[in-house]
């Protein structure tokens, strides 16, 4: 229960006018505390890019994605849980985003904001068990189920090429399933403008099955692109 009130505790934290301590040494404080909690979860953390003025902190000219990929190709390898190791990059790289690997600990479905909201309804209101949630401002929102593994059979196991690569993401628009070799971003994570990645559900919940959800997630998704397939189809109206 221990996590659970770390979470707890830090969703209520009072926002900047609000009242009470909220200077920046605060505000790092509660964001190191999240992120520790997270890794005491069980998410592989790894350090990422952060917006850094109209781009991205990493070199690349031209970055695709700023702020929303590790800082090195190994992140796989570097991804980790342990505490003493979490602190140092966070001490050392205070402005870092971090990412958690996929596929080892947890699994994650990524869908629409819009879809998403529509399905955490639909499941909450029939008592699924769902587990954390995220929000990435302003478009998607991220599902944390239970890993699929290794199975047995490779032929029932994919790898995840589409996610991990992340110059392919706006041409997948629908629920993209990040297992082995992906990652997502982690809360709380800067982007661009005015955008984050934030706890909607925190991560000291128990990861569901991830089949316990998809059916709610894939019709949510359908209906999304039935929706933006009409509004994009739709004639021009005409002047009075």
């Amino acid at each position: 229960m221990e996590r659970k009130s770390r979470f707890s505790q830090w969703l209520r934290r009072p926002r900047s006018g609000a009242g009470g301590d909220t200077g920046p040494g605060a505000a790092q404080a509660a964001r190191e505390e999240l992120l520790l909690a997270a890794a005491a979860a069980g998410f592989p953390l790894a350090p990422a890019a952060h917006p850094s003025g109209y781009g991205c902190s990493c070199e690349r000219i031209g970055c695709p994605t700023p702020g929303r990929h590790p800082v090195s190709f190994a992140w796989q390898t570097l991804a980790t849980t342990d505490a003493e190791k979490v602190t140092k990059w966070l001490r050392s790289q205070p402005e870092a985003n971090f990412v958690t690997a996929t596929g080892i600990a947890h699994d994650v479905l990524d869908v629409p904001a819009e879809a998403g909201r529509q399905a955490l309804d639909r499941l909450l209101a029939a008592g699924v068990d769902v587990g954390p949630v995220a929000t990435v401002d302003p478009d998607r929102m991220l599902f944390f189920t239970a890993t699929r593994g290794t199975p047995d059979d490779e032929d029932e196991w994919w790898p995840c090429e589409l996610d991990c690569h992340p110059e392919t993401m706006d041409e997948h628009p629908g629920l993209r399933w990040h297992c082995r070799g992906s990652y997502v971003l982690l809360p709380p994570s800067q982007l661009p403008g005015d955008g984050r990645v934030q706890w909607l559900r925190g991560a000291e919940r128990p990861l569901p099955d991830p089949l316990t959800l998809l059916e709610a997630l894939t019709d949510a998704c359908a209906q999304y692109a039935d929706g933006r397939s009409d509004h994009e189809h739709a004639p021009w109206p005409i002047g009075h």
